[in-house]
């Protein structure tokens, strides 16, 4: 993600092009999380259905090493991030199912992703100092490859399917409050979106090298993975409530520093450290309020739909306000408008999101580890 903006200009691609192709990216969550979630329901191994996914996620995305012009870039992106956005709420769900009890220990487990983005994305940064950005799309797909390769030595054998049929879909979507909370997921990842598409070609623009914007976005993960170990023990002192309205606040700021201050660098790090809140404190509330709200076999349904709501009609409608605005609007007003959408989110969940929750949704600790 964050070399892919640089790649797009780098073969002549306009903004508007550029948002496009990360509003595919982020579309595709709209459908794909529920399909497979609908094709694992009669499945007793889960892993099989993720292990196909990746497989086709990796061999679509090979086809960008000799594929540039845009309608092409266009496909691959629809097939590879289709099938790949697919398979990761079921990889979470599947991730639940295997801890059973112990969902404690989720954090523990996802901060790995973290560290994988870190290590990732700094060395992709470092060999394409070296080489050329020419080179970016074999790197992604030889991580891919090993997507697959790793998914093979997993698998779910033996899975319990839930005694309880739980609540039915609409019944728990019509409640105010997960109304309001899909509302709030679906405007954070908007507001996203400009960051997702855009960031890089920021900093590019502020004559920073690729090495050294992928340090910058390492440096955000760094934050979120800080915050994975601390906030086991913070969740005992706060609710979730508390936790959600924070994080939503710090991402308006965020936003805002960006916008007006990007050419500090001092602005910037301090804007990367927010990473922390805007995606690490936030995803930890979301997963565990998915979690929360839907119970034994919605469970599976719960997770598509926080990834279909939030991370592709959210993200898709970010990418694409972003594209349009980018070249006429600047910078600058393409994140202050993300920033508003925060503002937005930030309403609407001190609103009505678990506002008169007599437990007051007091954290103990579930889905999160302290290492």
């Amino acid at each position: 993600m964050p070399y892919l903006g640089l790649y797009l200009t780098s073969l002549g691609y306009m903004a508007a092009q550029v948002g496009l192709v990360f509003a595919v990216i982020q579309g595709t969550k709209l459908i794909s999380p529920s399909i497979l979630a609908w094709l694992s329901a009669g499945f007793g191994d889960r892993m099989r259905l993720v292990q196909l996914a990746s497989l086709i996620a990796a061999i679509a995305y090979s086809c960008l090493l000799f594929e540039q012009s845009f309608t092409g870039i266009m496909l691959v992106t629809f097939v590879y991030s289709f099938f790949l956005n697919a398979m990761l709420p079921q990889f979470e769900s599947i991730t639940f199912t295997k801890l059973g009890r112990d969902t404690n220990l989720y954090s523990a487990i996802r901060l790995w992703g973290s560290v994988g983005f870190v290590v990732t994305v700094a060395g992709t940064g470092y060999i394409l100092n070296l080489t050329s950005l020419s080179d970016w799309p074999l790197l992604v797909a030889l991580c891919l490859i090993m997507i697959f390769l790793s998914s093979l030595l997993l698998s779910e054998k033996g899975r319990r399917k839930p005694k309880r049929a739980g609540p039915a879909i609409y019944s728990i979507l019509k409640q105010r409050k997960v109304t309001a909370f899909f509302m709030v997921v679906f405007l954070i990842q908007a507001s996203h979106g400009a960051y997702y598409a855009f960031f890089s070609i920021l900093l590019s623009n502020l004559n920073y090298s690729e090495g050294e914007i992928g340090q910058l976005w390492s440096l955000g993960v760094i934050a979120e993975i800080a915050l994975f170990i601390v906030i086991k023990k913070l969740l005992h002192h706060v609710s979730l409530r508390w936790v959600l309205l924070m994080s939503i606040f710090l991402t308006v700021i965020r936003w805002l520093i960006i916008a007006w201050l990007s050419e500090s660098i001092s602005a910037l790090i301090f804007a990367q450290l927010l990473h922390a809140a805007s995606f690490g404190a936030f995803h930890v509330v979301c997963i565990q309020l998915t979690h929360h709200y839907f119970k034994g076999a919605t469970q599976d349904k719960g997770q598509a739909l926080y990834s279909s709501v939030g991370y592709g009609a959210g993200g898709m409608f970010g990418g694409l306000i972003a594209g349009f605005l980018w070249d006429g609007f600047g910078s600058e007003w393409v994140f202050t408008i993300a920033s508003l959408l925060s503002l937005l989110a930030l309403f609407v969940a001190w609103r009505w999101v678990e506002k008169n929750n007599p437990e007051d949704l007091q954290a103990t600790g579930e889905s999160v580890s302290s290492i």
